[in-house]
């Protein structure tokens, strides 16, 4: 079942298109705290998102880059603005199709249909899965996904990015400064607290599959990861 988020400050319009995507068996989560969309995002986890542009606070063109920094699901705008350039600005700034209100709902199926049919079936890009795997730990990377003996953790883009560095260059040490570039390349100032902030997550994440103290600091120089967790299988 794929599960679709509304991003919509209508209540009345949110509630009708969640529940015609459920009448179609689909899993419709509704946006509800607009100052909080990105951790909703990473709560939900959906396979597509639906967007509209009149926000509160940001529009949707700026929370489509922002999830766009952490994900690739398709991303389909709802708008009453019907202008060229509003589609144009909605394409550029990370969005994969524009729907104009007012809108017939089977459109909008369509379009949830071969979005998601183009990103996870048949229309999909086939390849071999790209996997890391280090003594019975399995990073799924295009999942966003680790495993380890049938245990399964969800983890955010960053989150993963950050982990398959780790896992390949374990035991050895990976420089902050090479981590710090390699998740923010857009040059802007980013706190180093920030780092703290995801390995905390990916600590905490880990303990869910029984991995404890694994990811090392090393004052001065970065972070390694130690697969103590092979002692003890």
């Amino acid at each position: 079942m794929a599960k679709i988020l509304i991003i919509e400050d209508d209540p009345k319009i949110a509630k009708l298109l969640q529940n015609h995507l459920e009448k179609y068996g689909y899993d419709a989560v509704i946006t509800e705290q607009f100052d909080a969309i990105i951790e909703c995002f990473e709560s939900v986890n959906p396979d597509l998102v639906l967007l509209d542009i009149n926000l509160p606070s940001f529009d949707g063109y700026y929370w489509c880059r922002q999830i766009r920094k952490i994900s690739t699901c398709p991303i389909l705008f709802i708008s009453a603005r019907s202008g060229e350039m509003d589609q144009v600005m909605a394409l550029e700034n990370g969005g994969d199709d524009f729907i104009t209100k007012p809108f017939h709902y089977e459109v909008v199926m369509a379009k949830i249909r071969s979005s998601l049919r183009r990103a996870y079936g048949e229309y999909a890009l086939k390849g071999k899965e790209r996997m890391v795997e280090l003594k019975g730990l399995t990073l799924f990377v295009e999942r966003m996904e680790a495993a380890k003996e049938g245990s399964t953790i969800s983890l955010t883009k960053k989150e993963t990015v950050l982990l398959e560095m780790l896992m390949e260059r374990s035991p050895r040490v990976v420089s902050r400064e090479t981590i710090l570039e390699k998740l923010w390349d857009d040059q802007t100032f980013v706190d180093e607290n920030t780092l703290n902030v995801n390995i905390t997550r990916i600590r905490k994440k880990l303990q869910e599959l029984g991995i404890g103290q694994a990811i090392e600091t090393v004052r001065g120089a970065g972070y390694r990861l130690i697969p103590n967790w092979e002692l003890s299988s």
